[in-house]
């Protein structure tokens, strides 16, 4: 298969990436037949998969309308994914212009289109890093020119650590990140889960996991105390960790099971 000019020389376009098949079920255009194939496999599988990524979407924006509202105008997306309509600087700067946001994703066509779209914009930026490497992140160029960490932050984790496994240690990943930021600063986390799922179900998703593992980004659903672990040595703020659309709801979003809470460091 010819590679278009604008996709990295080092992309498989014979393996599907969970970041494309997002970008899929958001209706968005940056995917290609492989991940449209493995994405439509799913669809078939479980058919509500385009609306949990809908649902997933609107609590991005509920959660960045929350923090620019505690104060916050600097944002770190990690696992950002494909700049689809609808995200981080496109909600922030809607209503602060001044806000910053720096973009993190390992998948480099996410962070090929990210370049792209925000070459215009001096106020937000992309990097290829993983998430799973916080020093890598933390210690990039762009990210200390671009984010005060003297000043809150609100760090950014949606829908991606079902994508880290135990053994690749997230426990300790948002550790580090917490260390390293200020005071007053928030971490918003979404994450699917089995709980609440009927068996039928959980054999349904069984089958859409063997899809992902084809990837390079299998998926790990957890149980709810599991995901509220992930805010330890932050104050949860209200509601608490609760199922995604229940979280700040502001509209009719479809029922998904996963969590959602956002933390904030005192």
């Amino acid at each position: 298969m010819e590679q278009a000019s604008w996709v990295p020389s080092s992309v498989d376009l014979d393996r599907p990436s969970a970041a494309r098949m997002y970008d899929y079920f958001l209706g968005g255009s940056h995917n290609f037949a492989v991940d449209r194939e493995a994405a439509k496999s799913v669809e078939q599988i479980f058919p509500g998969m385009s609306g949990a990524a809908r649902a997933n979407r609107s609590f991005l924006r509920r959660a960045v309308r929350y923090l620019l509202a505690q104060g916050i105008d600097q944002f770190l997306d990690l696992g950002s994914g494909i700049p689809t309509v609808g995200n981080v600087h496109e909600i922030a700067q809607q209503t602060n212009p001044g806000a910053r946001v720096v973009y993190a994703d390992v998948e480099p066509v996410a962070v090929a289109h990210s370049t792209a779209l925000l070459a215009d914009n001096p106020l937000a930026g992309a990097i290829q890093a993983d998430l799973r490497d916080p020093d890598s992140v933390l210690g990039n160029e762009e990210v200390r020119s671009m984010l005060d960490f003297d000043r809150p932050i609100g760090l950014l984790m949606v829908a991606v650590l079902h994508f880290v496994p135990d053994a690749d240690e997230p426990h300790e990943a948002i550790a580090r990140y917490r260390e390293v930021l200020a005071p007053g600063s928030h971490v918003a986390i979404s994450h699917a889960s089995w709980d609440g799922v009927s068996q039928e179900e959980r054999e349904s998703g069984e089958r859409v996991n063997a899809i992902y593992r084809k990837t390079d980004s299998p998926l790990v659903l957890r149980s709810g105390p599991e995901i509220a672990a992930f805010f330890t040595g932050l104050e949860v703020v209200e509601p608490g960790v609760v199922p995604l659309s229940e979280w700040h709801p502001d509209s009719d979003d479809a029922y998904i099971s996963a969590y959602a809470g956002v933390g904030r460091k005192a």
